[in-house]
């Protein structure tokens, strides 16, 4: 019998020609899938976590606080699980704009 992870749940809240806005919402122990981000991206979280991050180069746990935002690059391929013990979400902003625009 094999075991099925939890899908955390995407809610696109905005999306225009400059930015993509996602609200993902995780139970415990839920995950994004792999992906790989065509975007540069911005990630706020919502309430106190802890993730785990699974990359092509390993995994990796990270505590993050409400309202602490990170960024990351355009072409990030990984897997975002939460780790905790309780509910987990974040809003990620995807920068449309390119390079050249900046």
């Amino acid at each position: 019998m094999s075991h099925q992870p939890l899908p955390a749940e995407p809610t696109r809240q905005l999306e225009d020609d400059k930015v993509i806005v996602t609200r993902w919402d995780f139970a415990p122990g839920a995950e994004t899938g792999w992906h790989r981000h065509p975007h540069d991206y911005v990630v706020v979280p919502l309430v106190d976590g802890v993730m785990r991050l699974q990359t092509p180069e390993g995994d990796h746990e990270s505590e993050v606080k409400a309202g602490v935002s990170y960024r990351r690059q355009a072409g990030v391929e990984h897997n975002v699980i939460n780790a905790g013990e309780g509910q987990f979400a974040f809003v990620e902003i995807e920068l449309k704009v390119s390079r050249e625009e900046k």
